[in-house]
């Protein structure tokens, strides 16, 4: 049952590329059979081919139809359960779908393929046993989260496990504040906020004999993954595994939404002669669905190839036949049915010239876990004072004829985007997945391209060449001898967007960075064979090191008071001494490298967080958009909160902490921290 109970959190979490650690299994062998979540080997399920019956390449009404009922048969379920999670999880990607075979592979012990109430029973004893230390016939919630986050194997790199600490910081991560409630309420039959060893199994039993379709007395690898959906759906809305209680301090809870008000696009104001990206604009963007259904719809094929047709309407024009799916992770599953999801709109779904003010792909996000909704906009704002990075603003979203309100329009990173930033369409473009652990940092790892196409998704013709050229780069950056480094990789890596990319993750204290998770950033190699690394992801900053295994205030001390105290004090030369993470490690090593980064970052939070230059920028964006987040009625956080995390005036001492910082707070206490830091002062003179 360790074995179940590790792998029903690592679906669970939401979380990519947390290792399911097998006993007894070599790392290599783990990669081969997949037990990374996030990366390549976490695509999309391929399921238009099966079901194109007119042979076109997608799915009409009749054959999504069908598709639909496959995978709700597969444990697929509607997609209508709390937090995203049905009975079966949200379409063809329920949670279970992702760990039903490392599962089985772990009970099965014959290797028949199926498990039996009997295998199952003797799982669940044997967990039960460890967890009750003190012999009591009884777990509690906070016991069972407990022995959950004492058996889940802990990730590589991802610090410590176990409850917070004290105050909701620090203590690493706990998976069991995720799923103990699931399974409490679950098992729970007698309501003494308790289980017994045999109120799980009784519960257990239950859900066997539900889950086993044939009646064959057995759980194969589609039944499997069904049960574990079903029990994970029971808890409810995800719960985040930081902070006290299972929360980031400060995050609020959002309501249920609500129907939004009506709009035509006759009185929508149109922009055509503005660029699409344009920061002083609020568009509308128009989306029409044949289907009342569609957000069941989208949901059934969440994280699969199949797009849902819809009619796209902006600045007074249609554009037919533009394919809609639903998009994110956490974004996704944290966000409960009838609140707002991102989306991805693919105008070349039909007509492969198709295009969107000369865009193909629109991604429009949701503001999951940003109150403030400038996050994305901001950071964009600012990286493309030093680097090439995708552009992102503000656009309204009216969905058959109600409104759905203020979504961030963020730039993809394709062929567009390489062609406006260095000039060229052609050229590799690789996509690292957010993956605590994930080993996207650029480590060599041999020669082998295998185990670099399992950790770096390509997005472009996929070439050997490319390929090979990224494991040179790797082995480059991470082998050669540091006095002679720089001159190795000039002819083949643009270092100094490479230090910027750094300076810029760690200044404005990127939560899904580099720094932190060596993950969520692009990497385009142009066709002069030349690598450029492009942020990608960039919500998550402006906040407290919150990072794996990071306390309160990370791992950086004040230059004075010894750090701690300051939620914003991260030094910004963490990292050093990790080996996974050589951009850090072996390019600040080089002391011209280091000190060139440092001045970079001292350029930052010398003009980029002054306010006297940010605050404009984030009261142009408040300005544009605060009477539509008043409007909105499936919005993810409060009106009061965005008005006051994006106000003007400098908030009391005592006030604002965690994720409940002002924009205004974070710069001035940022700026204030880096400035002071004595190798930024050192760089600066």
């Amino acid at each position: 049952m360790k074995r179940n109970l590790c792998l029903l959190v690592a679906a669970c979490c939401g979380f990519a590329s947390l290792s399911l650690a097998q006993p007894g299994l070599p790392e290599k062998e783990k990669e081969k059979k997949g037990f990374f979540f996030g990366g390549p080997k976490n695509e999309v399920r391929k399921v238009v081919k099966d079901f194109d019956k007119d042979g076109d390449g997608r799915l009409n009404t009749v054959e999504r139809k069908a598709a639909r009922e496959f995978l709700a048969q597969q444990g697929g379920g509607k997609g209508k359960g709390p937090g995203g999670f049905g009975p079966g999880g949200p379409g063809g990607f329920g949670p279970g779908m992702m760990f039903a075979k490392p599962l089985l592979e772990a009970i099965d012990k014959e290797k028949t393929g199926k498990i039996n109430a009997k295998q199952a029973e003797a799982a669940i004893a044997g967990f039960f046993a460890t967890a009750d230390k003190e012999k009591k016939n009884a777990l509690d919630e906070a016991q069972l989260s407990e022995a959950i986050a004492g058996v889940m194997p802990p990730p590589p790199n991802f610090g410590g496990l176990g409850p917070p600490k004290k105050g909701g910081f620090g203590g690493g991560f706990n998976p069991g504040a995720m799923v103990a409630p699931a399974i409490m309420k679950k098992a729970d039959a007698n309501k003494d906020g308790k289980v017994s060893l045999k109120e799980l199994q009784e519960a257990a039993a239950v859900q066997f004999k539900e889950s086993d379709k044939n009646k064959d007395g057995t759980l194969d690898e589609a039944e499997l993954a069904e049960a574990a959906s079903k029990v994970i759906g029971a808890g409810g809305p995800i719960r985040f595994p930081f902070g006290p209680g299972g929360g980031f301090p400060g995050r609020e809870k959002s309501e249920p939404g609500k129907p939004g008000p009506r709009v035509s696009p006759s009185e929508a104001k149109s922009y055509p002669d503005a660029g699409f990206y344009d920061a002083g604009v609020l568009r509308t963007v128009f989306i029409d669905f044949e289907n009342k259904d569609w957000e069941p719809e989208l949901a059934a094929f969440y994280k699969t190839d199949v797009e849902v047709p819809a009619t796209i309407t902006v600045d007074g024009r249609k554009y037919e036949n533009v394919g809609v799916h639903f998009r994110g992770m956490s974004s996704f599953f944290g966000v409960q049915a009838g609140s707002k999801r991102s989306l991805n709109l693919s105008m070349d779904f039909v007509d492969g010239k198709q295009r969107l003010h000369g865009y193909k792909t629109i991604n429009l996000l949701n503001s999951h876990d940003d109150p403030t909704y400038l996050h994305t906009v901001l950071y964009s704002h600012i990286a493309r004072q030093h680097l090439p990075a995708p552009k992102a603003n503000f656009v309204k979203v009216v969905i058959n004829g109600e409104s759905w309100g203020v979504y961030v329009n963020a730039q993809q990173f394709n062929k567009e985007f390489t062609k406006e930033s260095f000039q060229s369409a052609k050229g590799a473009r690789w996509k690292v997945q957010g993956s605590p652990g994930g080993q996207g940092g650029l480590g060599y790892l041999g020669d082998d391209l295998a185990a670099y196409k399992r950790i770096y998704s390509i997005k472009s013709k996929d070439d050997d060449k490319d390929w090979k050229a990224l494991a040179e780069l790797c082995k480059t950056l991470d082998k050669t001898p540091l006095d002679k480094l720089e001159d190795a990789l000039k002819p083949i890596f643009d270092i100094d967007g490479a230090l910027w990319f750094l300076a810029i993750d760690v200044a404005l204290i990127n939560g899904d960075g580099y720094w932190t998770r060596a993950s969520d950033y692009t990497i385009y190699r142009d066709p002069k064979g030349v690598f450029h690394i492009v942020p990608h992801d960039m919500n998550e900053a402006f906040g407290p090191a919150m990072g794996p295994g990071m306390g309160f205030g990370g791992k950086g001390k004040g230059p004075k008071e010894g750090g701690g105290g300051s939620p914003v004090a991260l030094d910004p030369l963490v990292g050093l001494e990790d080996s996974r993470k050589p951009l850090r490690s072996r390019l600040l090593a080089v002391p011209s490298l280091r000190k060139k980064y440092l001045s970079f970052v001292a350029q930052i939070a010398e003009r980029d967080l002054d306010w006297k230059n940010l605050g404009p920028v984030v009261k142009q964006y408040r300005d544009l958009i605060d009477r539509e987040i008043e409007l909105d009625t499936r919005k993810l956080s409060s009106l009061e909160a965005f008005r006051r995390l994006t106000g003007d005036e400098a908030p009391r001492a005592e006030e604002g902490r965690g994720r409940s910082l002002s924009l205004r707070q974070f710069a001035d206490a940022r700026r204030e921290f880096l400035l002071n830091h004595p190798e930024v002062k050192a760089a600066r003179q």
